[in-house]
Formats: C-alpha cells, structure tokens, sequence
C-alpha cells in the first residue's frame, strides 16, 4: 500500500467568522439560519448528517443518516426499530447529532435525548416515501447479517409481489426519532486553525451561550 504523508494534507479556513454579538440568541433559530444558508449553496446531501451512538457495553457507533425534520420540539430521523442504532437508543437514549457542512466551512453539533415519536407521524411520513423505499422498508432486516446479495433481493421480490396493487403500510419495526436537544455547538473555519466556537448550553429553563477555544 503506497505510504501517504497525511500530516501535509491541509487548509486554510476564510469564508466567515462567528461571534457572540452575531448569533441569535435561539439556538434553534440559529440551527434554521445556517441550514437556509447550507441549502442555498446546493450541496447534494444538504440534510445528511452523523448520528452517534453508544450501546449498553459503552461502545460508540457513527452512521451517516438524513435528517427528516426539526423544529423547537427537536430533529427527527427514521429508522427500523430493530436496528443496532435503535438497539442503541433503548439502552442509552443520549444520541449525538453532527452536521459537517464544508461548502461553507462549518459544522453543527448537537448533543440531547433521542425517543420514539407518536406512531401516526411515522405513519404519515412512510406513506409519503418513494414506492422502492417503502418496499425496502419491510425488505431489509437492518443490521442483521445476510448470506448474500441474494437473499436482500429475493426478499424485495417477495415484498413486492406481497403488496402488489395494495397500499403499503408502515411496518411495526420502522419509525421516528426525535432528538431533543440539551446543546448546541456552532462551528465556523477560520483561518490558522483558530476556528470560531459557540457553545449553547441549557441551564436554568434557558440557553447559556459561551466561547469555546478553538
């Protein structure tokens, strides 16, 4: 294997800065005014995001899946509940969120308590799925180990002879998430390594907002 010089592998940051005194003092609306920002610099996963979790041993796991919606209740994804990141959240539902935006030389991360949301809005949003997706949906035992390329297919192909000419329900195993979030961190480059940090931090009913060293 050819033998890289990862050290010289760098670069300089000089798009923006971040300030105390430039923020909104609402961390969700802030969370808003950069996502609008991101989404007007046409990235192709604009919603994509890590999700990480830890199981019941303390073992992290990181994956990378998009966000669904978010308001002041929280961020929401969707998963099968029999998955190792759910088998994660029922062990430990602490969860971190992050978002890693290089066009604009930032990154989010967000810090909180992940639970199932109300089964009619994961009901909701799966009818509202591509039709391949709603199918994969039931196809896929997440996580569990395959044999082959094979046997995914022929369950696809089972599933959709299944529901042929049916409507598609929602299956029992797949559903939401909504984080709720305890804290906030707001990530801008900067040039020389000496980056922009703001921190939000619940206290007291409210946001304590501070400075972080880079």
């Amino acid at each position: 294997m050819e033998n890289k010089n990862l050290a010289d592998l760098r670069r300089d940051y000089s798009l923006q800065e971040l300030s105390k005194s430039s923020i909104d003092r609402d961390p969700f609306a802030q969370f808003s005014i950069w996502f609008d920002e991101y989404l007007n610099s046409k990235p192709l996963e604009p919603n994509a995001m890590v999700v990480s979790t830890v199981d019941r041993d303390g073992r992290p796991s990181s994956r990378v899946i998009l966000l669904k919606g978010f308001d002041r209740d929280g961020f929401v994804f969707f998963t099968n509940y029999e998955s190792k990141k759910a088998a994660d959240l029922d062990s430990n539902p602490r969860v971190a969120l992050h978002f890693f935006w290089q066009e604009l030389e930032r990154q989010i991360n967000i810090i909180g308590s992940a639970a199932k949301i109300a089964r009619e809005e994961s009901e909701a949003y799966f009818a509202s799925r591509p039709l391949e997706s709603r199918i994969g949906a039931w196809a896929s035992k997440q996580s569990s180990v395959l044999a082959s390329r094979k046997e995914l297919e022929d369950s696809v192909a089972e599933v959709r002879a299944r529901f042929e000419g049916k409507d598609i329900p929602c299956p029992p195993f797949w559903g939401g998430y909504r984080v709720t979030p305890y804290r906030f961190e707001f990530w801008q480059g900067r040039q020389s390594r000496l980056h922009d940090r703001i921190c939000y931090e619940q206290k007291n009913g409210g946001w304590q907002i501070y400075r972080l060293s880079p």
